[in-house]
Parts: structure tokens; sequence; C-alpha cells
């Protein structure tokens, strides 16, 4: 009896979340539509995300990250420095070869 029970409710939430998609879906093709076409007011406005505005709510033209290519080694010795002059480690040097 029990199984019949969790067969249901599962088969209820499976139903709901299938009516939920279709509906998602249905009203993302709405907004496409009125969106190209501008029949509703303010569908052509678009809201940049947060992180692309400035501190006075302008739109920043700048780059956002800028990576630059580094070597390996160039980095484990910087990284090596760090670790040896952080107070925690000891004065005498181990072997890590």
């Amino acid at each position: 009896m029990l199984h019949l029970l969790y067969i249901l409710a599962f088969t209820a939430l499976a139903i709901v979340a299938m009516v939920n998609l279709f509906r998602s879906m249905l009203a993302m093709g709405s907004d496409q539509r009125y969106s190209s076409g501008g029949d509703r007011p303010g569908a052509n406005r678009v809201v940049p995300h947060p992180e692309f505005l400035d501190d006075a709510g302008n739109v920043v033209n700048e780059p956002l990250l800028v990576m630059r290519s580094v070597q390996v080694e160039d980095v484990r010795s910087r990284l090596d420095a760090l670790y040896e002059a952080s107070p925690g480690v000891d004065e005498t040097p181990d072997d890590r070869d």
C-alpha cells in the first residue's frame, strides 16, 4: 500500500514539473515574440546585469577580467616565496624534491 502512495506522489510531482516546464517555455516564447515586435511597453528595454554597472549606474565598457599567460616555474617560485614568508613556517629549509 505504501508503494502505491509513493508512486502516486511522484507521479503527481512529475506532472506538476512538466506543467511548469511547458508554462515556462510558453512564457519565454511569448516574451521573445513581444520583444521582437515591440507590442508591449518596455519590452525592448534591456536591463544589464548589476556587475556590469559602476557606482553611478552607468554601464562599464572596459574588460572585467584580464588574464595573462605565466610560466609554471614563475608561479611555483612565487608560491614558494609566499609560503616561506608566512609566519608559521620553520626557518630550516626542507627537501621538497
